[in-house]
């Protein structure tokens, strides 16, 4: 079967491997580091930082202060980098919301059969959700509390996702569905979801997996084999 996993702090684990110069930890005293790969390793410990803090208390009870200590940085640095908490918020959920898609977007690759496929993508997002709890009650619940602009945020990354569904259903050659139907295909999703989420149950999450495709099949028309 395959499986597909976020390592432990994604956020952070992703910048640095994509940039092997950049690292987790900045070393004491005089390093001779360049002021962009500090600055670099300083952004990615605060987005794993306000992430993880944010799962933790809640989006409303997080403060600044929560996410330097978690980040390993001083207030300076972290105005230096965000404007303030929600400018951070975003900035995490942005970047996390990216590394999701392009998860989901790589599963099945070369697989020719559409249920397979959509099995495939459906398994990376709830394996990669199960990984990363964290990240999952930040992108599910907390950017709930977050205010209108978070809101807004997170409405245009279901239409992502549900532009991702017209896009898988015209590489596979299967007949065009309306827009609306795949916001609905996402907008159940995530119910569902985020319900074990809620629930405590996000390791739980690869367990939805057959849930799921029902979900599409009777949402888009299909018939499941």
């Amino acid at each position: 079967m395959e499986t597909v996993a976020f390592p432990q702090d994604t956020v952070l684990f992703l910048i640095v491997s994509s940039a092997p110069e950049i690292p987790a930890v900045l070393p004491r005293g005089p390093h001779g580091l360049a002021r962009e790969v500090v600055a670099a390793s300083q952004r990615g410990r605060l987005l794993t930082g306000i992430t993880e803090a944010v799962a933790e208390k809640g989006y409303g009870a997080v403060s600044v202060a929560d996410v330097i200590a978690r980040a390993g940085v001083s207030r300076k640095t972290f105005y230096v980098h965000f404007r303030d908490k929600l400018e951070c918020f975003l900035a995490a959920y942005d970047f996390g919301v990216g590394v999701l898609l392009d998860t989901v977007r790589a599963a099945g690759t070369g697989e020719t059969d559409v249920l397979a496929l959509v099995r495939a993508r459906i398994r990376a997002y709830l394996a990669a959700l199960a990984a990363e709890p964290a990240f999952a009650r930040t992108f599910l619940i907390e950017v709930r509390a977050a205010g209108p602009e978070a809101l807004e945020r997170q409405r245009a990354v279901h239409e992502q996702f549900a532009a991702l569904g017209h896009e898988f259903a015209r590489e596979m050659g299967v007949p065009e569905s309306s827009h609306d139907l795949h916001l609905a295909v996402v907008g159940a999703t995530n119910e569902l979801v985020t319900a074990w989420v809620h629930d405590g149950r996000a390791a739980e999450l690869p367990a939805l997996e057959d849930t799921l495709l029902h979900i599409q099949v009777a949402l888009l028309g299909g018939q499941a084999t």
